[in-house]
């Protein structure tokens, strides 16, 4: 498994040292994308900006890619497998549960492109939907 973890770093040119290793290793186990504060609390104690560091260079070099639910704290969760730091194909719908307050990629639901007015640019595309999750209508 360390070695799995220990080549996604380095086919990302990332250098893997001992705290890349063990956050990549913890995001792998995530059901859920998680925040910096998630990640603090399930690596503790380790230093908050260390692990802040780790996940934007994580998300400049395309393995993890943030998400704005609404909720005020960014979420981070694993990139699929062609993303670069360049650009990312994570143009996926996102799912915020009202219920457990997670936050799901839903890979295989695509955000639909969209026909913008001339002139206008697009940047980034994010599509949350908000409901209860699958476990939480059990």
């Amino acid at each position: 498994m360390t070695q799995d973890i220990e080549h996604r770093l380095k086919n990302r040119q990332v250098n893997p040292t001992a705290m890349r290793l063990l956050v990549l290793d913890f995001l792998t186990k995530q059901t859920a994308a998680i925040s910096l504060n998630d990640l603090e609390k399930g690596m503790a104690p380790s230093d908050r900006i260390t692990l802040y560091r780790t996940l934007k260079t994580f998300e400049e070099k395309g393995l993890v890619h943030s998400i704005e639910d609404g909720t005020g704290a960014t979420k981070y969760a694993l990139c699929e497998q062609d993303c670069d730091g360049e650009n990312h194909h994570d143009l996926h719908v996102h799912f915020y549960c009202n219920s457990c307050k997670e936050t799901f990629c839903l890979p295989n639901t695509r955000i639909p492109e969209l026909a913008l007015p001339n002139g206008f640019k697009q940047q980034e595309m994010n599509l949350i939907i908000k409901g209860v999750c699958e476990q939480c209508s059990k």
